[in-house]
Formats: C-alpha cells, sequence, structure tokens
C-alpha cells in the first residue's frame, strides 16, 4: 500500500515538471522558442500546408521564404550577412537568416516585414511558402508570424530543402537578402 501512495506522490510531481518543461519550448505568444529541430505535425492556424512535389508544379508563382538561420555566420551593423558555411536553397527563394526564431531582435523582425512587404509588393493575398529544413519549427514560426502580418494566402513546406532535395528537385547557392 505504501508503494502505491509512492507512486501517486511521484506521478504528482512529474506532471508538473512535464507541463513545464513543454511549456518552455514555446512562448507566451506561441512561437516555438527552443528547440528548433523536431517533429511538426500541423501548420499554424490559417496556413495551409504544401508539399515538394506540388510546389514544384507551381513553377514560379509563389514567393518563397527560406527561414534558415545562418549557422556561424552573423548580421553586422550595415545590415550585411557574413556567412561561415554556404546554404543550399530552392531556386528563386529569398533567404531570411534567423527570421523563424520564436522571438526575433527589433531589427531582424523589421527586416523581415519590411523585405517581405517589399517582395509582394504590398498584396497580402500573394501566395506566401515558408520553409526551413525537415522537422524544423523555423518555418512554422515564420508562417505564423506572417499570419499574425496580415497575409492571407500562407503555405507551409514543412519538409523544407530536405524534402526537396529527396523529391528530386535541384538546389542553388543561397544569398541572405539584402546582401
Amino acid at each position: 500500500m505504501r508503494w502505491f501512495w509512492v507512486c501517486v506522490l511521484m506521478m504528482g510531481l512529474a506532471g508538473p515538471a512535464n507541463a513545464q518543461s513543454a511549456d518552455a519550448l514555446f512562448g507566451a505568444d506561441g512561437y516555438r522558442v527552443s528547440h528548433y529541430r523536431g517533429p511538426v505535425h500541423e501548420a499554424p492556424q490559417g496556413v495551409h500546408r504544401i508539399d515538394a512535389a506540388t510546389l514544384a508544379g507551381l513553377g514560379g508563382r509563389p514567393l518563397l521564404l527560406d527561414v534558415v538561420p545562418a549557422e556561424g555566420g552573423y548580421r553586422d551593423d550595415k545590415g550585411n550577412w557574413h556567412l561561415s558555411t554556404v546554404r543550399e536553397t530552392i531556386p528563386g527563394a529569398h533567404w531570411f537568416p534567423e527570421a523563424g526564431r520564436g522571438t526575433l531582435s527589433p531589427d531582424i523582425a523589421r527586416w523581415f516585414a519590411q523585405g517581405v512587404r517589399r517582395l509582394t509588393g504590398g498584396r497580402r493575398h500573394r501566395m506566401i511558402v515558408t520553409f526551413c529544413l525537415a522537422d524544423c519549427w523555423m518555418s512554422w514560426n515564420a508562417a505564423r508570424r506572417l499570419r499574425a502580418m496580415g497575409y492571407t494566402n500562407v503555405w507551409w513546406l514543412a519538409e523544407g530543402t530536405d524534402g526537396w532535395r529527396e523529391s528530386g528537385q535541384r538546389l542553388v547557392k543561397g544569398v541572405p537578402e539584402g546582401n
């Protein structure tokens, strides 16, 4: 009987700890803020999911936004990116490193918003596809952020460049937007 109560007590203690660790993955505003590499099962509310084959069939119509971070790179005071590794991306994509983080610096948030506004010509109904890598929450965050900014035709390529390559499509050298 004593073991029963010990188990009940341990379960009670484990529950809040697990809830706290799950809560630590997301900020108060609902964006994923840590452990960005992990399975993502559903698109954000109001965002459509698209696969690589369907996207390839659309040609150059959608605006493609790559949000993979610049691993080991940085953005200087003039807005230029200095990279330590090459990023291969989908042809025609516009790369916005760091724009998929859960919490953006004011500088990155402004740069992303202005860049998307410029690329869409202010047309909030323009088809936009966000992506990064397979099992990456950054493109999910970016898609959610675009919806919050008022864009109405947002799509999410959950498989990212990994799925694009696996579907037999070619990748090209990415250059951060603004460089």
